[in-house]
């Protein structure tokens, strides 16, 4: 049924199919749940034994055997805020020290759309208004749906505007009412000059993208992220200047 989501949930692989096993058939005792999970039974002792441990398994004892039933599959979710308190515990000491051993000036490659999801989450973290260059709406990207409403939502929150410079083509295909999912003000591009690339600017980081379309990100996507205050000044110049050359107003 769905081991493998109990192996994402951070059960062992035997772990994860005798939980199974005993969600789909019910309560049983160690010889038939090793044959109905096929797992074989020293190990299915084992497994047994670190899921009663990790409260997910409770003994019922019996005059002949054991049966062994299980807790209700809820007991993840209380497991999973435990886990997530303690790192946000422990997360202001971590994070102090990532930043203190990162140079002032580097360049880093991501890639595909967890290397998009590690940027925004950069973005994020500098709290930053974001200024794009030759955008693409490739945050409206299907695959990207759940992390991109999170992100506008934090967007919101921290106040941080996002001003883009959209690829001409982006006007026929994405409405003003999906624009402002992605951008809180926005111009277009002239004609002639849309590429499969962008940049955005926020902070102290200059990132680079290629293998884009309208709404879409390639899955061999590239970004360079590249961190230097001097550079992201100079780019947020250059970026004004485009803007200011754009005729018309700001959308919203």
């Amino acid at each position: 049924m769905s081991a493998s989501l109990f192996e994402e949930l951070g059960l062992s692989p035997n772990e994860a199919k005798i939980y199974d096993t005993l969600i789909t058939y019910g309560g049983s005792g160690v010889s038939t749940i090793a044959l109905r999970a096929k797992v074989h039974r020293s190990n299915a002792y084992d497994a047994l034994r670190r899921l009663i441990e990790k409260g997910m398994v409770h003994e019922v004892l019996g005059q002949r055997e054991t049966i062994y039933e299980p807790v209700d599959p809820v007991k993840f979710k209380e497991l999973l805020a435990e886990k997530m308190q303690k790192f946000e515990d422990a997360l202001p000491q971590m994070a102090r020290h990532f930043l203190s051993h990162r140079t002032a000036e580097r360049v880093s490659v991501y890639r595909g759309l967890e290397g998009v999801k590690n940027y925004m989450r950069l973005a994020l973290q500098t709290g930053e208004d974001i200024f794009t260059l030759g955008g693409k709406c490739a945050w409206l990207d299907p695959r990207l749906k759940s992390f991109t409403e999170h992100f506008s939502k934090e967007m919101r929150k921290r106040k941080m505007q996002k001003l883009s410079l959209f690829d001409v083509s982006v006007k026929d295909q994405c409405p003003a009412s999906m624009l402002r999912t992605v951008a809180t003000q926005w111009k277009f591009l002239p004609e002639g000059h849309a590429t499969h690339s962008a940049v955005d600017v926020f902070g102290g980081y200059v990132v680079t993208f290629t293998g884009m379309d309208v709404q879409k990100l390639g899955d061999d996507l590239t970004l360079f992220v590249l961190a230097s205050e001097d550079l992201a000044e100079d780019f947020r110049a250059w970026w004004n200047l485009i803007w200011d050359l754009m005729p018309g107003k700001a959308r919203k």
